[in-house]
């Protein structure tokens, strides 16, 4: 039971029992005023009466004593007056039966008003000739104390109701600091810090206010170092403080990512982009300078790359900076590429560069299976013939794909596409993730979609999701996916939850949203839940939308995951805010890991750090060997999926054969 109600009941039993005494003493003076009236009464009509017939009784004159008694009788409210001589024989009576209209039996039967017979003897000099007996009717008292404890009853009622609402609205407005403070818990137990600035004017309850806005900013502090922590070490170990950008074992280790990852489609371009003569502008005009060049170019980097989600851009060394853009055809390479050119022109006008040739840039696109030593090979090579051209110029060289196939073209993956979505030859498969420390257990599937071509052969989705992207074919995409997702029933799936990848392109599309605004309220009870899981880049990027998009499908049991996570330099802060179910470490992360202590093994640590202390899991992804499982079991890891775990297999194999 609550305070507020215990207060309540407490108040109104306090009530009841002070309003009870006061009306029993109330109710007693009443009724002892009354049966003294009823005595008095009677005395008085004895006494009067008495004189007004001695005579008579003297004279035994028993007409005009008759008439005399009948006359007091009939004019007042008695209920008997009884004549008697000096001996006590009753010689003329009148006596009226008790009926008392409008009082309750049980009231009567409960109340006693019994008074006593008054008497006033009749003397004849010093000779007692008789007595006359007088009993008033209770009747009259009755009534006046049956209304009068109805009157009061009421009241009771009336005051009763006043208390309860008045003491209700009262305890609310002095308990409100309380339900703040209760408020204020549940937020923090939700990991969100909100402090009190109003506190209570009772001393009590601002002690208990201060306490937990102490509390409050103390747990934030903690949040906040630990968060602290884990971008000094991400800032340590992969970023270049001076451009802002990632360092060459960033750049190394989310490239090799990209080119390990099974299914994926190795089609792309690497660029290198060389300052020219960043020592002699450091030695003529100050490290200050080249530092501010080094900023300059690497800001322009990021706003040329901007339009690509999945770019890598680092600072390599000195005045060297890289980039991977993958899935890049070579009409976007040019594009690109002629934007940077045209930035360093504009970088030559503002004099931060010792000449007008601030820069060349060297471009190796490829199709296939290829080592990043080797794109690293032919970019320089570009980037050698691009400083014979002239002044911030470029070069692209191509390193054609190992396969006998000819690689398709933009309109013929838009013919596949359209054709795809048309037919609806999309084919599901499932990657389990499960328990770090109990393999065996499942915790969802997540699934991942293929085309299936006229031959029987598939396309992975790694290679035909950036052309969906591209042709703005990534919403019907996803709604396709997720419609033969909520088929399944999940009682024959090994888990009732699922994972689907949605694309930032389908989040950013309001029909999207409101075709699922539309789908989950609706879904059958038998549809398995959904985790609509999201890369961190295409996250931070749209962090409001996915806000508000995450509100939504939490409300119909669902949830919202991140993929990728580390990828980005974002501040991670921003964890707080979003609340997903989980994150996944990026397999760059999990490539990285070796049995001596490294940066890698600090920066997991930290992250599930961070993400705990928000009541978030952690799932470590891409995990390919026996060595990667052994050392997350060591961290506090909730899940971990990759190749190891279980490689992708269509969702079919994983149903039972219930009906």
């Amino acid at each position: 039971m609550t305070l507020y109600r215990q207060l309540i009941i407490f108040t109104l039993c306090l009530f009841f029992v002070l309003f009870t005494g006061s009306w029993l003493a109330k109710f007693e003076s009443t009724r002892s005023f009354l049966i003294s009236q009823l005595e008095s009464h009677a005395q008085d009509t004895a006494t009067s009466l008495g004189l007004s017939i001695t005579t008579s009784v003297v004279d035994k004159d028993m007409p005009t004593i008759e008439s005399m008694i009948n006359a007091v009788f009939d004019r007042g409210y008695y209920e008997s007056i009884r004549l008697t001589d000096n001996e006590n024989r009753t010689t003329l009576t009148r006596k009226l039966k008790i009926t008392i209209e409008n009082v309750p039996q049980w009231f009567i039967a409960m109340v006693p008003l019994k008074t006593p017979e008054a008497t006033a003897n009749l003397m004849a000099g010093w000779r007692q000739v008789g007595a006359i007996h007088v009993k008033s009717h209770p009747g009259y008292a009755y009534n006046t104390l049956w209304e009068d404890v109805l009157r009061m009853t009421l009241w009771f009622i009336a005051c009763g109701i006043l208390v309860l609402f008045g003491g209700a609205l009262g305890l609310r407005v002095l308990l409100k600091p309380l339900t703040r403070v209760e408020e204020q818990a549940n937020a923090l137990c939700r990991k969100e810090y909100e402090i009190q600035g109003r506190l209570p004017w009772t001393k009590e309850l601002r002690s208990v206010v201060q306490a937990m806005n102490r509390m409050t900013l103390k747990v934030r502090e903690m949040f906040e170092e630990q968060v602290a922590t884990a971008e000094s070490l991400r800032e340590r170990a992969y970023s270049d403080p001076i451009s802002g950008l990632g360092n060459r074992r960033y750049f190394d280790g989310q490239v090799n990512a990209y080119l390990e990852k099974p299914e994926s489609l190795k089609k792309g371009m690497i660029f290198i982009l060389q300052i020219h003569d960043l020592a002699g502008l450091n030695q003529s005009r100050g490290f200050q300078a080249g530092d501010e060049l080094l900023k300059r170019v690497g800001a322009l980097l990021k706003d040329c790359c901007a339009a690509y989600e999945n770019s890598i851009l680092a600072r390599l060394t000195g005045g060297d900076f890289a980039g991977f853009i993958p899935d890049a055809l070579e009409f976007e390479a040019d594009a690109i590429v002629a934007g940077i050119t045209n930035q360093l022109r504009q970088v030559a006008t503002e004099k931060i560069s010792l000449t007008d040739n601030v820069a060349h840039v060297g471009v190796a696109l490829f199709d296939g299976s290829v080592s990043l030593a080797r794109l690293l090979s032919e970019a320089d090579a570009a980037l050698a013939s691009a400083g014979q051209i002239g002044p911030n110029a470029w070069s692209i060289r191509t390193i054609g794909s190992e396969s006998d196939k000819m690689p398709m073209g933009q309109l013929q993956w838009k013919a596949l596409l359209e054709k795809t979505f048309r037919e609806e030859k999309i084919s599901l498969v499932a990657q389990p993730v499960v328990k770090t420390q109990e393999i065996d257990h499942v915790l969802h599937l997540e699934i991942f979609s293929r085309i299936i071509q006229e031959n029987g052969e598939f396309i992975s989705a790694a290679s035909f999701m950036p052309f969906a992207e591209r042709l703005h074919l990534v919403s019907a995409l996803d709604r396709m996916v997720i419609q033969k997702i909520v088929a399944f029933d999940r009682q024959r799936l090994p888990v009732n939850t699922v994972a689907v990848n949605i694309s930032a392109a389908s989040l950013q599309d309001a029909s999207f949203r409101q075709w699922i605004e539309k789908l989950l309220p609706n879904l059958p009870s038998f549809a398995p839940r959904l985790i609509f899981e999201f890369t961190e880049l295409g996250a931070v990027q749209n962090l409001d939308l996915l806000r508000e998009f995450g509100s939504f499908v939490r409300k119909h049991g669902h949830a919202i995951g991140l993929d990728h996570f580390g990828q980005s330099f974002s501040h991670l802060g921003y964890l707080q805010s979003l609340r997903p179910e989980y994150v996944k470490i990026d397999r760059a992360y999990t490539g990285e890991l070796k049995e001596e202590e490294n940066d890698s093994r600090f920066y997991i640590r930290a992250l599930c750090s961070v993400a705990h202390s928000i009541d978030v899991s952690v799932i470590a992804e891409g995990v390919e060997t026996e060595a990667q499982y052994r050392l997350l079991k060591e961290f506090n890891l909730d899940a971990v999926k990759g190749y190891m775990i279980g490689q992708p297999k269509p969702v079919e194999s994983y149903l039972d054969n219930r009906a």
